[in-house]
């Protein structure tokens, strides 16, 4: 009978010390999320944060969700680039408990990795720490987990989980939204996190190198697809507490475009029964997304089944508060305008939701700046039932 050597964690593919040593790289980062709220320190089995405020509303109702960041962190493997996929996930976490009025109390995150290595976890998390820093919500606990024999030595994921408080009486969604109210829409700053694997797809039909610059980007194709998600936290409960919740001058509803495209998102926070007009030709279509369209093949109406198209965030307010919306948004510097509007009981006639465009559109026959004119009637996704978001015009080409 042979001797075998001894077995340890190590032998075994997880190594302790290098987890040790990527929480000692990202500790200071994570540190500078907590305010007086947040009790412990770094190293605890579960994160403390004090809920004392939560006393001054009539009925807190605690917001909650959890997402990762899909297939976009095959781009950052691809260049080694991890300092931006954290954005990514307090983007898409947070801004989706934001879109009820909710106030940030805390976040988590969650990393499984094949190997850890130990610069990358922290710039991963620190990028994750800097997101919750600049929308105020404190990044209370964590776990970085190796999977050896189940992921490959590179492969890592990565998702969290926000909780936040809003009062029961202001919480925003379709109970709010009116007849003739306004869409307002906030400027995306790219792809975002969403469509990844359709992109993914398009760079590998164009054949063009991550590492090559586009003349329409004014840099490298990696760098555009791995340009982080905009943060519209803070930008939200500010035009909360700007504009209120009221009937004639309020903030009636948000909605956050992210899978599934800037419609069916859209579609979740109406109510039953109405019908969210939208003008394809009041903006214009960074050129990121033609790129996609043009390289891969790719209709339109697949584009705005999977991409953002441009729009990051929507804004559903009452007419005598788009004004005051327009310029709050503007001194952000987030670019808006307005993208429609809302209309309740549309009766005889009312559109009827449908899932795609006619064959020619299929095949990619409209031009590179039109989207033929084509009507769409889309229906909310992830299970809602709400209201039916009509895409009439032509887009426009950056």
């Amino acid at each position: 009978m042979t001797e075998r050597e001894p077995l340890d964690y190590a032998a075994a593919g997880v190594d302790t010390r290098a987890g040790d040593l990527a929480v000692d790289l990202m500790k200071g980062a994570v540190a500078r999320t907590h305010d007086e709220t947040v009790l412990g320190a770094t190293g605890g089995f579960a994160g403390l944060v004090d809920a004392t405020a939560l006393t001054g509303m009539r009925r807190p109702l605690l917001a909650t969700s959890t997402d990762g960041v899909g297939t976009k962190i095959a781009i950052a493997r691809a260049l080694d680039i991890h300092g931006t996929i954290g954005q990514d996930l307090v983007g898409m976490v947070v801004d989706d408990i934001v879109v009820v009025g909710a106030r940030p109390l805390l976040m988590t995150d969650y990393i499984a990795c094949g190997h850890v290595i130990p610069r990358r976890i922290a710039e991963i998390v620190t990028g994750v720490a800097r997101a919750c820093e600049s929308v105020g919500c404190p990044l209370v606990g964590g776990e970085t987990a190796e999977h050896p024999g189940l992921m490959a030595p590179d492969d890592y994921d990565i998702a969290g989980a926000a909780t936040g408080v809003v009062d029961a009486d202001a919480v925003l969604g379709p109970e709010r939204v009116r007849s003739g109210d306004v869409l307002v829409a906030m400027a995306s700053s790219g792809l975002h996190s969403n469509g990844y694997s359709l992109v993914r797809r398009v760079v590998e039909r164009a054949g063009v190198p991550l590492e090559a610059e586009v003349p329409a980007f004014g840099r490298t194709l990696g760098e555009e697809l791995l340009e982080p998600t905009r943060l519209y936290t803070r930008l939200c409960l500010d035009l909360l507490d700007r504009l209120g919740t009221g009937e004639g001058t309020g903030l009636h509803a948000l909605a956050h475009v992210t899978g599934g495209g800037l419609a069916a998102n859209l579609a979740r926070v109406l109510p039953l029964g109405a019908v969210g007009r939208v003008d394809r030709s009041s903006w214009r279509v960074p050129a990121v997304f033609d790129w996609v369209r043009v390289g891969g093949g790719v209709s339109w109406g697949a584009l705005e089944d999977s991409l953002n198209l441009g729009v990051g965030m929507v804004a559903v307010v009452a007419p005598d508060a788009v004004d005051a919306a327009l310029a709050a948004i503007g001194s952000s510097g987030v670019p808006a305008w307005v993208l429609g509007d809302v209309r309740l009981d549309p009766g005889e006639g009312a559109p009827r939701a449908e899932g795609a465009f006619g064959a020619s559109e299929a095949a990619g026959g409209a031009g590179p700046s039109s989207s033929d004119g084509r009507v769409r009637a889309i229906t909310g996704t992830k299970g809602a039932r709400g209201g039916v978001v009509l895409l009439s015009g032509d887009y426009r080409a950056a």
